[in-house]
């Protein structure tokens, strides 16, 4: 590759000096013209034919001639500059693709949190991460109602403003059943629970409530406690009872048969504007027979 380069040296070297030292010879080139000039005028004193050619034609001739010759010595000028040019090589451009542009999809990821190097020297931390669990307020899921309270149990049917009475619904069967809690009041109440509690016999699930005063006035909770399936109806803060008579009922699945309804039993507290009262009691089959259902 070096001794290349050497013999490109010096060929050009060598052209250089060529350009330089050249020298058109300017009398010899005019001489010739001229003695083309004169060998054309002696050749139309010889012939008749040639004589004959328009004066005009030897001009073109001329004039032709002249012009080759100009025309050659700048050409030969052209080449020889054009050899010993420097010969610079030409800079290579490399065309270079865009980076690939990212897709919605990919811009929309949060990008990853960067991390500190070794190399950093130690003054970048890693940026605080965000929790990948939700804050306990916002994780807790809303708890369920409180149990109700269970009430103290009577046997009185009869208290203040209050009177009552408990029973098995004749249509009841082998297979569901509906326990019926008969109040009456003497007075409008400002207060009022209601609470039915059914043994667990065998197969005993609520099946639904029902109750005779508005349903928008009470809250209702069904729960088991200590064997027992629980219906508690609250009187509502705000709402009243007018004296009367009504009706709280639980109704329940049960397993096959004839259930035995002697432990179940009924509480209810109540007050009016002038006094409260508490009557309670147990369970009778609307037939007369005590107990079954």
């Amino acid at each position: 590759m070096t001794m290349q380069r050497d013999v490109h040296d010096d060929l050009r070297a060598r052209l250089h000096e060529a350009a330089e030292a050249h020298e058109p010879d300017r009398a010899y080139i005019l001489a010739r013209v001229e003695r083309g000039m004169a060998g054309q005028g002696q050749g139309q004193e010889r012939s008749d034919h040639r004589a004959s050619r328009p004066v005009l034609w030897g001009w073109a001739r001329i004039v032709g001639a002249t012009a080759a010759v100009a025309g050659m010595l700048a050409v030969g000028g052209y080449a020889v500059a054009s050899a010993v040019k420097d010969d610079t090589p030409a800079q290579q451009t490399v065309s270079v693709s865009p980076p690939p542009v990212e897709s919605p999809d990919a811009t929309s990821r949060p990008p990853a949190s960067p991390k500190a190097t070794p190399s950093s020297g130690g003054g970048a931390k890693d940026p605080a991460k965000p929790s990948t669990s939700p804050s306990q307020s916002s994780a807790a899921k809303p708890s369920a109602p409180a149990a109700a309270t269970l009430l103290t149990a009577t046997t009185d049917d009869e208290d203040g403003p209050l009177w009552s009475d408990g029973s098995v619904d004749p249509h009841s069967n082998d297979f569901w059943a509906q326990s019926n809690i008969t109040i009456k009041t003497s007075e409008a109440l400002t207060g009022l629970t209601v609470q039915l509690k059914v043994a667990q016999t065998g197969g005993v699930s609520s099946a639904g409530a029902w109750r005779s005063l508005p349903e928008d006035d009470f809250t209702f909770s069904v729960d088991e406690r200590d064997g027992f399936l629980v219906y508690t109806w609250v009187l509502k803060e705000g709402r009243t009872v007018a004296k009367g008579e009504w009706v709280f009922a639980g109704q329940y699945d049960h397993d096959r048969g004839g259930r035995d309804a002697k432990d179940d039993t009924y509480a209810v507290t109540g007050r009016s504007e002038q006094q409260q009262g508490s009557v309670g009691g147990d369970f009778a089959s609307a037939e007369g027979d005590e107990g079954d259902s």
